[in-house]
C-alpha cells in the first residue's frame, strides 16, 4: 500500500514508521455539526508504481478517506435530547474504493 497523495501535504507528512498522522475532526457532537475547513476538496497526482515488475500481474485502486462527520447516532441525540452511552460511536469517517486496474503480462 502506498499513501500517493494526501490533503494538506505541506503540513502533514508521513511520520518515521511510514503512517500520516490524521487530518483532523472539526466535529462537534453537541450539535451534529462540523466544519469543512480540513483537508482538501480534490486531489490530483500521478504516480508510478517504485515495484513494478511487467513480468508480473498487478492490481491497483484508490482509496480515499473523508474527513470525520458527525455519524447518524449524534443526530440521533442531538434531535431527541438524548445522552448516548459512552461506547456508542458519535462520529464516522467515510471510505471509498475505486474499482480495480488489473494488470496482466503479455504472453
Amino acid at each position: 500500500m502506498y499513501d500517493v497523495a494526501w490533503s494538506d501535504a505541506d503540513t502533514r507528512q508521513p511520520t518515521t514508521d511510514g503512517h500520516l498522522p490524521p487530518v483532523g475532526n472539526t466535529v462537534d457532537v453537541s450539535n451534529a455539526t462540523w466544519t469543512n475547513t480540513i483537508g482538501n476538496s480534490e486531489l490530483i497526482t500521478v504516480w508510478r508504481d517504485p515495484d513494478f515488475d511487467p513480468a508480473l500481474r498487478a492490481v491497483y485502486y484508490a482509496r480515499v478517506i473523508e474527513i470525520p462527520t458527525p455519524r447518524w447516532t449524534a443526530y440521533d441525540a442531538k434531535r431527541f435530547g438524548i445522552t448516548m452511552r459512552d461506547e456508542v460511536p458519535m462520529i464516522t469517517q467515510e471510505r471509498a474504493y475505486t474499482s480495480p486496474i488489473w494488470y496482466s503480462p503479455s504472453r
